[in-house]
């Protein structure tokens, strides 16, 4: 497959899967009267949905990262060609932003707003290295074809564990800097969220390589 197609995939699969977040989450708060767990369980579900569906869809063409701190995993483990991080990283970002624009224009909102909802704290970075943590080894351990369904189910049990509902991601974080809603992140929140993320999928990498039995030696006689 060449690069710009798996470009074209990551960043189309990104802007789709940042859609689902917030579309889902404006959906939800204008639904739920108020009821705030109601509101986080309708945009869970449309999460996990989305996100098995788009996996299965462009997992066959780019690997459906999605999401810089799994590139960049991939790239380490040789995955990924290293002078395609670069370019994976930049259309996963624009795809996110996009993404959220692409949410604000079915609900008739401003296109370009700046989320003022804070997300800052030990808890919350706390939360989001775990959660980071557990995607990565989900997608590093996971049978190749269980994949899309595995880390669906985890990411839709850590919106409900974690204390910042698991965004696990830097796209995730870029683009939803771009919505005022119930989703979105502060900018000024949004540093200490990918510097988690990035501990946490290293982490993950550590982890993999001790729970990974050695290859058996060969004997000649």
């Amino acid at each position: 497959m060449s690069l710009p197609r798996k470009l074209l995939a990551e960043g189309l699969g990104t802007a789709l899967l940042l859609a689902v977040v917030i579309g889902s989450g404006v959906m939800a708060e204008r639904l739920s009267g108020g009821n705030v767990a109601l509101a986080l369980l309708a945009n869970t579900l449309a999460t996990v949905g989305g996100l098995y569906i788009l996996i299965e869809v462009f997992g066959p063409i780019s690997g459906a990262h999605f999401n810089p701190a799994v590139s960049a995993v991939m790239a380490w483990r040789g995955e990924l060609p290293m002078q395609a991080l670069a370019p994976y990283v930049a259309v996963q970002l624009f795809g996110a932003m996009l993404g959220a624009w692409l949410a604000h224009a079915m609900f008739d909102m401003s296109l370009l707003q700046f989320s003022a909802r804070l997300r800052s704290g030990t808890g919350q970075w706390i939360a989001e290295a775990v959660a980071t943590f557990g995607l990565v080894l989900v997608i590093l351990r996971a049978p190749p074809s269980r994949v899309a369904a595995m880390v669906a189910a985890y990411i839709g049990a850590a919106y409900w564990f974690t204390a910042s509902t698991s965004f696990a991601n830097p796209a995730a974080v870029f683009g939803r800097m771009f919505s005022d809603s119930f989703a979105g992140i502060a900018p000024v929140s949004a540093p200490g969220f990918v510097l988690a993320e990035l501990a946490g999928a290293a982490l993950a990498v550590a982890a993999h390589r001790l729970l990974t039995a050695p290859p058996k030696e060969t004997r000649h006689v």
